[in-house]
This record gives structure tokens, sequence and C-alpha cells, in this order.
């Protein structure tokens, strides 16, 4: 059991994950090594909490300064919008692209890819599925030699839209010849359909594909002491362990909130300790969420709609509530860590809360508010 520094959206350590660091380590060198170096695909599987969006952090610390690293999301509310989370993963090359330089730079691919992407407007005729991912791949493949040595990191890839995991699917065949390394992180049995058939596709051309397990009572016990001091007892540290299932993202919160009360890290505690854990998850975040307020509740709600890089005045205009009140209620909403300030807007600090959120959404109000949305977002 190693303990190394912190990283993903908890801020919490990552313990018993050896193995998948130093298989990431180990892509990230090859790929840095020269431009000749071909790259490849690492997948990480598993439950919702269990450490996934921290290895994609540790990755990307691993890679900066030494590689280009794009990043991008799924998300459950906009499974929907097509090349929803190719758009995300290449906007960062895509902004500096004027049209002209763009349809220079990516010659035949640019009729054909450039309306997936968002940088041109598509043609009359309706374009061929399979052309378009096609394009997408070699117009992907010439940004990739350009910006080489490159990374790509998705997150929450069970939730990307079918047409980015059908270009993902044919792009990974191509890994072999580029100098890319691609990491996905997913949940297993969330996508269905095609999205499912082209996901397994992805994951088949893995160099490393890891389920991760939870946290062993010893790693718990490690967490609990590293974060509330060596006089945890030993019984509290086994509870900790045993109301969490060894879920890494739901102890560090629990021992968050375990600072926060002042609670005694101790056998005697464990009712209270239970109950603490009773607030962090289903009915219990939402009542925690609904103390917070009417107008933090419905913020909640907007920015679960929009799903993820959420600015306050989208979220506002959602909302139905001026830009002062909404970055009240979005300061309210972090301090209860439920969401984060990000790079590029604001997050939910886990998938798990924004699912939480999402779903506590009055089913009148959800389709309302996805109606405005397009529109805002438009």
């Amino acid at each position: 059991m190693t303990q190394v520094r912190p990283g993903g959206a908890a801020g919490g350590p990552l313990w018993e994950r050896d193995d998948e660091l130093a298989a990431a380590t180990r892509a990230v060198e090859d790929l840095c090594a020269d431009a000749t170096t071909a790259g490849g695909l690492i997948a990480f599987s598993g439950e919702a909490g269990i450490g996934k969006t921290a290895l994609l952090t540790e990755v990307r610390r691993l890679a900066e300064g030494r590689a280009t690293v794009w990043s991008a999301r799924g998300g459950e509310t906009v499974t929907s919008v097509p090349f929803n989370v190719v758009r995300q993963l290449l906007q960062p090359a895509l902004v500096h692209l004027t049209p002209d330089d763009a349809r220079e730079y990516f010659g035949d691919c640019y009729d054909i890819a450039g309306p997936a992407l968002g940088i041109a407007e598509p043609g009359g005729r309706q374009p061929d599925p399979q052309g378009v991912c096609d394009g997408l791949v070699e117009a992907v493949s010439r940004l990739a030699r350009l910006h080489w040595p490159l990374v790509l990191l998705i997150d929450d890839a069970h939730w990307a839209d079918q047409e980015t995991l059908h270009w993902l699917a044919t792009f990974a065949q191509r890994l072999d010849e580029l100098p890319v390394l691609v990491v996905i992180a997913r949940r297993p049995g969330e996508a269905a359909g095609e999205s499912a058939r082209h996901l397994a596709a992805v994951t088949a051309k893995a160099r490393s594909f890891t389920t991760l397990r939870a946290l062993t009572p010893d790693a718990a016990a490690g967490l609990t002491r590293a974060t509330l001091g060596e006089h945890a007892d030993s019984p509290f540290c086994r509870e900790v362990w045993a109301v969490t299932g060894g879920n890494p993202y739901e102890s560090v919160e629990l021992l968050a909130k375990v600072q926060d009360s002042e609670l005694d890290p101790v056998e005697s505690s464990a009712d209270e300790l239970r109950a603490l854990n009773r607030t962090a998850r289903g009915r219990g975040l939402v009542a925690r969420l609904e103390g917070l307020g009417t107008d933090a509740t419905r913020f909640a709600w907007a920015a679960a709609i929009l799903g993820s890089a959420i600015s306050v005045e989208l979220a506002a205009s959602l909302a139905g509530m001026t830009t002062e009140k909404a970055e009240r209620c979005a300061e309210r909403l972090c301090t209860a860590r439920i969401l984060i300030d990000g790079d590029d807007g604001m997050e939910f600090v886990h998938p798990l809360i924004a699912t939480t959120v999402y779903r506590s959404i009055p089913a009148a109000t959800r389709t309302a508010m996805h109606g405005q949305a397009a529109s805002v977002v438009a």
C-alpha cells in the first residue's frame, strides 16, 4: 500500500493504485521519448467514486510540461448531443484556427469533419455517418502530428455521445502509428446499444485495461489516519471502511464531514459516523442541498442541466435569477462541497453528486429547464 500525492476531484490522496500509476507513467514516458514513438490507449473502469477521475488527474500531472494535454468529459444530461465530447476534447486546438487556416490545414476532410467539429457550416446533402467518422479520424490525426506528443483524457466515457464513441473506436485503430496517448475512464454497464458496442471496441484496443477495486481495510485506515490524525483508533477506522464499502470518494467525503463536525475518531463515535455518512448520499445529499435554501437548490438544478464547464451567467439565466444572486448561490454550493471552481467554469465535485442532483429535479421542472437550456446555450 502506497500513498501518492493528492489528486482527483475530491482532493484526497491516491491509495492502492501503484500498478495503475506505473502503467500510466510508462505510457507517458514512452510517448515523450521521441516523435516517432506511437502512443496507445489506457482504460480505467469501475463504479462511481472508485478513483477514475483521480487517476486521470494524475496522468495529467505526469504529462503536463512534457506533452500537449487535452481533456473532455461525458455528461449524463448531454449524451444525445452529437460530437459533444470530441468538440470538448479538441477545443484548445480549434479555438486558434481561423476558418481559412482550418480549411487549408484539414484539406479534403474539412468539408466532412468541419461541421461535426463546429468550425464549418453543414452542406446541403446529409453526410454519411461513416464518412464523417473517417473524416474526423483524419482531421484529428493531422492535429496530433501538429501537437505531438499528445495526451487525450476522456472522463465518464460511458456518457459520451454515440458519435464521439464511433470516432474514438475508429481512431483507436490508428494509435499504433500516431504519437498520441488516449486515456479513458468509464463505468461498466452504463452505456447501451450502439454506444456500448463502440465503447467495447475502444477498450478492446487498450494496452492496459484495469477494473479498479475498492480500498482494503488497511488502506481505509491509512486514509483515515492521514486525514484525522494517528489517534484515530482501529475500530473507528474499520467503521469508516464498513460504511463506505472502501469507496475512495465516499471515504474522503465522509472524513471531511468528520473533520467539520469535530467528531472524535474513536469506537464510541460509530453511531454518529453512520449518521454523517447518510447525509453524503441519496436523500441525505438532497436534504443537505435543500437546507441551503430555495435559490441554491434551483441554481444546483440549473448546473445539473448544464452538465459541465458551468458558467454562473448561464446557470443564473436558467435558474431565473440575477447574476449577483447566482454568485452567492455558487459560493454557498462550493462551501458545501457540491460544486467546485474549475479552469473552464464550475463543475460538480463528483459525478455522483451531479447525478443525485439531476435526478432530484421534479420531472416537469427538468423538462422545462432542458427546453430553456436549449435556447440559452444556443
